[in-house]
């Protein structure tokens, strides 16, 4: 007779994420555990050139493959059994949505689609698309979207495999680690850029969520479950926002999957769009248009992205009018941003978890809710994310040494960061069937994300990156 594990996707996915961190860790004492895994850089003519160990001559790229497939298949493997899943049948689909997203990834680290302007010298190219190897995600989630709607006896076979929600609250844990590196290394900047940067993220939650949620709720008639993911998705940080506000009110997995779906196709149309208004308008306000992507787009890679265009883009204009700034200081703006937003995912997963215990669904009947509660239906893999965060702030906060070895900790990590959220995006595609999706609402979804999208959030972001980085610009270069 079989027991209902005890186990469901947010501790199992804390449990993998935090595995991965602290074997990380022991870079610290100077032992790399996991320079295997694989690594997706630009390239031009030859594919197989893209891919590389995170430890730089320790394999060949596509060994370094084989091996970053055969160990996460086992580890993925535990947390199915740990689910109470079927293992043989989960290995099966799992080796396919593996090898299919790994080279739709490949594709979208062509030179072509994903160097930068300042990075087309340097591939020997006339032009290019400047979307990063991001890109790869976007022809991930189209390839699993086709694949769902065109061949669903697929899709169906590889259904043990695709659980989006368990991949990418194990990057969330393990983006933690990343953003700690980095709050580190804005400890050394311009101390008045990091309080602006962080004023600016604190009055743009507070609006755009907001409103966000009052116009899904009042004009489109959505309801809660509904309202808050979408809010959360398309104010704070897209993806990782909508799946850990679904886990903090329970929602059903279909409504972060859906918003997550949008969130990804509008951050490709903003990352096309954006730079170039930014150009054109803001050429002489280098820093409010770093701002404004960080604000505005809102996956961490396209936002970073769209900065380093920005970046580009702008320098390149003021260069030819003579006046030469400094590189690094507009990114730096995005990035600053977009950090201090990612930070408040877990802060705003627990005010809501709160709200939604005292307010919404008092399942314990009329008594008190207290903070058990309220952790009872806290995301664990939020925890991880904060927990793996301060870890890492804390140790490249101790000396120079130190912050270069979490530097290095850090991009290794960032090689499974990249490839769990490129199999959420593929498994995002493959469980996005569109009659099915339309049968749940997306069409009007998608209306309301255009209307908060274009309607008000973009341009209450560049008002407010204008309030608060206007007249600044980055340091002359002698």
């Amino acid at each position: 007779m079989s027991t209902k594990s005890t186990f469901n996707e947010d501790k199992v996915a804390l449990l993998i994420g935090s595995v991965i961190f602290l074997l990380a860790l022991f870079k610290v004492g100077n032992l790399d555990l996991l320079g295997w895994v694989v690594k997706t850089g630009i390239w031009v003519d030859n594919p197989l050139k893209a891919w590389a160990p995170a430890a730089k001559g320790l394999m060949p790229g596509w060994a370094s493959a084989l091996v970053t497939y055969a160990v996460l298949t086992t580890i993925l493997s535990c947390g199915i059994k740990l689910l109470g899943g079927n293992v043989g049948r989960f290995i099966g689909a799992f080796t396919v949505v593996f090898f299919v997203a790994f080279l739709c990834y490949m594709l979208g680290a062509n030179a072509y689609i994903a160097a930068s302007p300042n990075q087309i010298a340097k591939f020997g190219i006339p032009w290019a698309m400047g979307l990063s190897t991001e890109a790869g995600l976007i022809i991930a989630l189209v390839t699993g979207i086709l694949i769902s709607n065109f061949a669903p006896g697929l899709a169906d076979n590889l259904r043990d495999a695709c659980r989006p929600e368990l991949f990418v609250k194990i990057a969330i844990v393990i983006m933690g680690a990343e953003l700690g590196v980095k709050a580190a290394d804005a400890a050394g900047f311009a101390g008045h850029v990091i309080f602006r940067g962080l004023c600016a993220i604190v009055e743009a939650y507070l609006i755009y969520w907001a409103v966000v949620y009052y116009v899904a709720r009042n004009y489109f008639k959505f309801n809660k479950e509904w309202a808050a993911p979408l809010a959360s998705g398309i104010s704070i940080c897209g993806v990782s926002a909508a799946i850990a506000t679904g886990a903090a009110i329970r929602s059903r997995p279909v409504v972060p999957i859906m918003v997550s779906s949008l969130v990804v196709v509008f951050t490709c149309i903003e990352m096309l769009v954006l730079p170039f208004v930014a150009q054109y308008f803001l050429a002489g306000e280098p820093m409010v248009a770093g701002g404004w992507m960080g604000l505005a787009v809102k996956s961490d890679g396209g936002a970073i992205a769209s900065g380093q265009i920005t970046e580009s883009l702008i320098l390149a204009k003021a260069a030819a009018a003579g006046v030469k700034w400094a590189p690094g200081w507009v990114l730096m703006v995005t990035t600053t941003v977009k950090i201090f937003i990612d930070v408040f995912i877990g802060v705003w997963s627990l005010l809501l978890a709160w709200l939604w215990t005292a307010k919404f669904d008092k399942s314990g009947g009329d008594r008190t809710m207290g903070w058990t509660d309220v952790w009872a239906r806290f995301p664990r893999f939020v925890l991880g994310y904060l927990i793996t965060f301060l870890i890492l702030l804390f140790i490249c906060l101790q000396s120079p040494n130190l912050h270069a070895i979490g530097k290095s900790l850090a991009g290794t990590l960032n090689g499974f960061r990249t490839i769990f959220f490129l199999l959420t995006f593929f498994t995002i595609g493959m469980v996005s069937n569109f009659r099915k999706l339309l049968e749940e609402g997306i069409g009007r979804l998608a209306i309301v994300y255009i209307v908060c999208l274009f309607g008000f959030i973009i341009w209450v972001g560049l008002f407010i990156s204008w309030l608060f980085f206007h007249g600044m610009t980055p340091p002359l270069l002698n």
